[in-house]
């Protein structure tokens, strides 16, 4: 009985495992499954990370028209899936990165690795006005390409001023009764070619220099947006689009975080022999695809050169 428990256990530990299931995760993955590290993949609650709630990929290198975000990450994960890459639905609550063999712990039990990459991305940023809390999925959401179908033919609003707003407000455009784009300031943070697309669409109105004070209901749902200069608009949507947050929470105390949260790296190394991040985790300046998926190849390779230097493949 002893000698098959410890059979379990030996079977059990992972050469790489790789936490998060977006470009960075699954390029990692490719990556290190062609160098016979057998990875395994925890793909996170939302399975090909935030890049599956994005109406149109226009900038992804390899594509001559555009793509959906989610069946962008499809192709990725099935040619993982191809390369021999082994996936697991779960999500990382918490991780002890104190000896040389790594263990991490979630809601299907605990997984031990020689080495680890996290690519957990990042998630939506929320207002923290009055009225959100209530009111969120009763007409407040943080993905207009999942709930915007719910809107058809409304009157809602969209709240930032970056590309991931520009995005929601076009795709929104195209349901909608109507669209406010809410901006705190008097310029897009955005690319020129979304933010001209924007002004151009008859549907879109863009509120310059406004923000919003609280969300209003009637208990069950929203109505309205109460805005500064005591504006009021009706509504019974509301996107909010404001940036996002590295999902690192789980790693405090484990790794090196900056003061907004993101992975301190060199390169894509982080202080912890054997733990390497890449993505948006660690990347508070591009937020885009292509480099995150750079990123990931660079953290495979990394976690191949540690695993052949200590003989562990």
């Amino acid at each position: 009985m002893e000698k098959a428990n410890e059979m379990s256990e030996e079977k059990s530990k992972e050469n790489l495992v790789i936490i998060g299931s977006g470009p960075a995760g699954l390029a990692a993955g490719i990556y290190a499954s062609r160098a016979g590290l057998k990875p395994l993949v925890i793909e996170g609650m939302l399975a090909g990370g935030q890049l599956t709630k994005t109406d149109e990929v226009e900038n992804y290198p390899g594509f001559e028209n555009p793509q959906t975000g989610l069946s962008l990450m499809a192709a990725m994960r099935a040619q993982a899936e191809r390369a021999g890459v082994r996936f697991e639905m779960d999500e990382i609550s918490s991780v002890d990165f104190s000896s040389s063999v790594k263990r991490l712990s979630g809601m299907m039990g605990d997984i031990t690795s020689d080495a680890v990459i996290v690519a957990t991305g990042a998630g939506a940023r929320w207002t923290n006005l009055p009225g959100e809390d209530k009111y969120k999925n009763k007409g407040i959401s943080a993905c207009a390409v999942c709930d915007g179908a719910f809107f058809k033919g409304a009157d809602v609003a969209v709240i930032g001023g970056g590309d991931t707003a520009l995005g929601d407000a076009l795709y929104l455009s195209r349901i909608a009764k109507s669209v406010y784009l809410i901006h705190r300031r008097d310029a897009f943070r955005g690319t020129k070619v979304l933010a001209e697309r924007v002004l151009n669409t008859p549907n879109i109105t863009v509120l310059w220099n406004t923000t919003v004070s609280s969300f209003e209901g009637d208990g069950a749902r929203l109505t309205s947006l109460k805005l500064s200069g005591d504006r009021e608009i009706a509504v019974t949507g509301a996107f909010v689009a404001i940036g996002h947050d590295p999902q690192t929470v789980f790693l405090r105390g484990a790794v090196d975080l900056d003061d907004a949260g993101y992975v301190r790296v060199e390169r894509t190394r982080t202080n912890v022999d054997g733990v390497f991040a890449a993505g948006d985790c660690a990347d508070p300046f591009y937020k885009q695809a292509v480099i995150a998926a750079g990123a990931g190849a660079q953290a495979a390779i990394e976690a191949q050169h540690y695993l052949q230097e200590r003989g562990l493949v």
